[in-house]
């Protein structure tokens, strides 16, 4: 499995994370390829600091030490590491910009969906803006303020703009629309922090995939 490196050092290692797999083991189905067992035969002993859906690609960072990892947690759990993705929407919103506003109940329901949920939902908040308009799609870049598991994938979906390629939260083609891209269309694209080691600002950009470029062509 090639996993692109974008940044490594005596505390961090960054990738690109390919669509397809897992940030942790998964526990009910131990032998499917996962980002430590890929990575660690050559960087030694790694720990995960945050996670990407198994069908998001893009930038994800790894911690090479327990104090880089605890910094990297802090920072985490205090909303200081920005990630921007960017996602293939279906629809063609009004706006240019906009914040989604809406507290989220995660695992409801027999498929363990993230929703919309006001009053046993927690605050959630995503900066969303338009990059590209096309015919029956748009590429939007998608801020979470907060962390929630889904919490793009739900909150586009509740405002109507399900993400291309996500069965889950009714991203599938709409009638006689042929879907630009095979797989969810979202991709972790920029991650920004404060280095565990230095506390200087580092950012990382992490280019699309060949499948997401191609899904952007044919936008």
């Amino acid at each position: 499995m090639e996993i692109p490196v974008l940044h490594h050092d005596a505390a961090l290692l960054v990738v690109n994370k390919p669509a397809g797999v897992l940030s942790i083991p998964a526990q009910h189905h131990p032998a499917r390829p996962h980002l430590r067992a890929a990575l660690e035969p050559h960087w030694g002993p790694l720990w995960v600091v945050h996670r990407l859906d198994c069908e998001t690609s893009g930038a994800l960072v790894l911690a090479r030490s327990a104090e880089a990892h605890r910094a990297l947690n802090a920072q985490f759990q205090n909303r200081l590491a920005v990630k921007t993705y960017h996602a293939l929407v279906w629809g063609a919103p009004s706006w240019q910009e906009t914040v989604l506003d809406a507290p989220l109940r995660v695992n409801a329901g027999s498929r363990h969906r993230t929703v919309v949920d006001a009053r046993r939902g927690r605050a959630a908040r995503t900066r969303v803006r338009v990059l590209q308009r096309g015919g029956a799609w748009t590429l939007v870049e998608a801020r979470p303020i907060h962390g929630r598991r889904h919490q793009i994938r739900a909150h586009l979906y509740a405002a109507g703009f399900p993400l291309v390629g996500d069965p889950l939260y009714g991203g599938g083609s709409p009638q006689g629309q042929a879907a630009p891209l095979p797989r969810l269309g979202l991709h972790a694209r920029t991650l920004a922090l404060r280095h565990p080691l230095t506390g200087h600002a580092v950012s990382f950009l992490a280019p699309y995939p060949s499948d997401f470029r191609l899904a952007l062509r044919r936008l």
